[in-house]
């Protein structure tokens, strides 16, 4: 095992460092003779890729097999930065074009270790193009269902970041590491190094996680198994409800049964079985509830929810939104489910954007989905809007619309019109009993209808915004317990 602390590891330390004793199956592709000093006849060329084939014991700056990391069996690439700097050749591209082939044929998943500096010169545009056939060997894995997982090493730039890296499903990145397409001798004198770093790529959400070297065989593990294949995967069941902090269960004043209301409306026992927590007795009362700092949020819920959580982070356009919460994760049964959950607070369009790169990528892998609805709306100030807040909550409503894997919703607290609708499944909605949902919030509504503050909660009762409104108006199925 090479030592987990190594800066630069080699291509097939790199490899060892995931696979350990279960070992790996190189493949190459058949030999594809270059001209004489490749083939823009660049003066040296041979002697240099001799040199580096002396260095390093490659033959180029790419290996490529397959393999076992944890309990799942792979498809591997890992780039040999001795070799000419990782750099992308046409032989390069050969063995990335097999790799992502061999992945396909026999139906795995593709994990690449990525160190390189980009295209390789000494070849041109012949090298340039390399990227060209990358992108659709990626694409063709994408469309059969298949996930793939980057590993981004020290140095990972250019256009093996913008292909074999940065359109990876999952990105994971060592700590240190320089990331980024432009690389150190092409970018401007005075640019931020943070910006190029590991760390600065994932604070601008185009890293999903930094991990440790000794940390890296355990989390691709894990990724492996909640990315797949799966087939014919159940929906995600629905979450319990979880009890407000101090507040007891028994029958209160002015609130209603959930067994009548729930027989009213013919919606049966609740989910998730048992006695529902008291229904507010009225719509002032519903929200007040949903928004008592004491009501559980949707880390709790994710926490009871899950035995393994690996965040998703980031929207790929360079914002985050720390309110909402995405990623994958694997139930006490190991059944994985892709999660979208809203922290209450008003989501940003960095968030809807990351909701749908994440309903989209589980839909294309077969995984179940679940969304936490929980935002008084969507984010309305001017930097929000400047950020495409329109056209970031068109999207999920779009990927909601559009997922055919089954999508359980679960609102676990406010329910503020159109931000918190995107994320709910039609036909597929629950709540709790703290919880509400309306097309705008009651002191908003009682502003617009010229109506004084001391109406706000007749206001609240004309929505029906209350749960057991939302059951009888055919928006939830039930009231969780």
């Amino acid at each position: 095992m090479p030592d987990a602390d190594s800066a630069r590891a080699t291509a097939r330390e790199a490899i060892a460092l995931l696979t350990g004793a279960a070992g790996f199956t190189e493949h190459r592709p058949p030999p594809r003779p270059l001209p004489p000093d490749g083939p823009l006849g660049w003066a040296g060329y041979d002697a240099a890729r001799e040199r580096a084939s002396a260095r390093t014991g490659e033959e180029e700056s790419v290996v490529y097999g397959t393999g076992v990391v944890g309990d799942r069996a792979c498809a591997l690439i890992s780039f040999e930065f001795g070799f000419l700097g990782g750099s992308l050749g046409r032989n390069t591209g050969d063995r990335l074009a097999a790799a992502y082939e061999l992945a396909l044929t026999r139906r795995l998943p593709l994990v690449a270790l990525v160190a390189t500096g980009g295209s390789r010169m000494q070849e041109g545009m012949v090298a340039l193009t390399q990227l060209q056939r990358v992108a659709a060997a990626s694409t063709r894995l994408r469309a059969a269902g298949l996930p793939q997982i980057a590993v981004v090493r020290d140095p990972t730039t250019g256009g093996g970041w913008a292909t074999v890296g940065a359109g990876a499903d999952v990105v994971l990145a060592l700590p240190g590491a320089q990331v980024g397409f432009a690389g150190s001798r092409v970018r401007p004198p005075h640019a931020d190094p943070y910006a190029y770093s590991a760390e600065g790529q994932f604070a601008a959400g185009q890293v999903d996680a930094v991990v440790p070297a000794d940390e890296l065989a355990a989390t691709v593990t894990q990724w492996l198994r909640a990315l797949g294949p799966h087939e014919d995967l159940p929906a995600a069941p629905v979450p319990r409800a979880l009890p407000t902090a101090g507040v007891g269960t028994g029958s209160a004043a002015g609130t209603e049964s959930a067994a009548g209301t729930e027989a009213a409306s013919g919606t049966g026992s609740a989910a998730g079985g048992g006695a529902v927590a008291p229904l507010p007795g009225t719509g002032r009362e519903a929200v007040a509830r949903a928004r008592d700092p004491r009501r559980p949020r949707a880390e709790a819920y994710l926490a009871d929810y899950f035995a393994v959580r690996l965040p998703l982070h980031g929207d790929r356009s360079g914002a985050t939104d720390p309110g909402l919460l995405c990623g994958l994760g694997l139930r006490a049964d190991g059944q994985p489910v892709a999660y979208v959950a809203q922290c209450g607070t008003p989501t940003r369009p960095a968030g809807y954007r990351a909701a749908a790169r994440t309903i989209r990528l589980a839909d294309r892998l077969g995984v179940p989905v679940l969304t936490l609805v929980d935002t008084p709306g969507a984010a309305n100030d001017a930097e929000a809007e400047r950020a495409g807040a329109g056209a970031a909550i068109a999207d999920t409503f779009a990927a909601i619309a559009a997922a055919r894997v089954p999508v359980t919703t679960l609102v676990i607290g406010e329910g503020g019109s159109g931000g918190a609708l995107a994320l709910a499944a039609p036909e597929n909605t629950h709540v709790t009993a703290d919880s509400y949902f309306s097309v705008i919030a009651p002191e908003l509504a009682a502003a617009i209808l010229k109506r004084p503050p001391s109406e706000t909660g007749a206001t609240a009762d004309q929505l029906r915004l209350r749960p057991q409104d939302l059951v009888e108006l055919g928006f939830a199925l039930s009231i969780v317990g």
